[in-house]
């Protein structure tokens, strides 16, 4: 029990819950351990989310992508993270993108059905899960207003953090830069002189086809306070 008490309070949606209510939850719904192999599938692009999932050990590297595949997004979610959990519940209820071990990867899942039991037997877990809902439901608003008349720095900014959760690492855009400046209706000269205005600001690094964001924090305050 120690040892399961100790992952599950490592847990982001399952801090601040005592001894005892994590020992009531071990009784009341089933965790599933499951192992994955480098390389390995942990969930597929539209794949119905009828768990959710929490990263114990090891590392997940999602990849979100339009339909023709010419705009990716890609993340890398450690231990402890959780996979997708705002597409539990809702009208669209599969998962984003496509997630694959990096390393060797220890998932714990919970069916639906057992963490419903759980949001309900204690107003923390249920605090925890709306605060998380709520945070990636604010982060949306500041991107439609970034999207409405920001700067290509905010707008890019907005992609980031819409596309990401807060823990991510390792994030990278793929895509053409032809894509991208005509995405946004500008001229490449423009485009370049913003990609290297948030390289002076420590937020991203690029080369042809790719842009490595090195500072989501800093990407977050250039979509929240603009650019000076």
């Amino acid at each position: 029990m120690d040892s399961m008490f100790e992952i599950l309070t490592n847990l982001p949606l399952f801090r601040g819950v005592t001894h005892e209510r994590i020992a009531a939850t071990v009784g009341m719904a089933k965790f599933h351990f499951l192992k994955y192999s480098p390389g390995e599938t942990v969930v597929e692009a539209g794949e119905p989310c009828t768990h959710i999932k929490f990263i114990i050990d090891g590392s997940v590297r999602i990849s979100i992508a339009n339909s023709d595949d010419r705009f990716r997004i890609s993340q890398t979610l450690k231990a402890p993270d959780v996979i997708s959990p705002d597409f539990l519940f809702g009208s669209s209820t599969i998962y984003p993108g496509k997630g694959v071990a990096v390393e060797e990867a220890s998932i714990v899942q919970v069916s639906k059905s057992d963490y419903v039991k759980i949001l309900a037997s204690d107003e923390i877990f249920m605090f925890n899960f709306l605060n998380y809902l709520s945070m990636n439901a604010q982060k949306c608003i500041e991107g439609v207003l970034a999207m409405t008349g920001g700067s290509i720095e905010e707008r890019l900014a907005m992609w980031v953090i819409a596309l990401t959760q807060p823990t991510a690492q390792d994030i990278t855009i793929t895509c053409r830069q032809r894509d991208l400046y005509a995405m946004f209706g500008v001229q490449r000269s423009s485009y370049i002189a913003a990609l290297d205005h948030l390289v002076e600001m420590g937020c991203i690094t690029y080369a042809p086809g790719e842009i490595t964001v090195t500072s989501r924090r800093a990407m977050l305050s250039v979509m929240r306070d603009g650019i000076e």
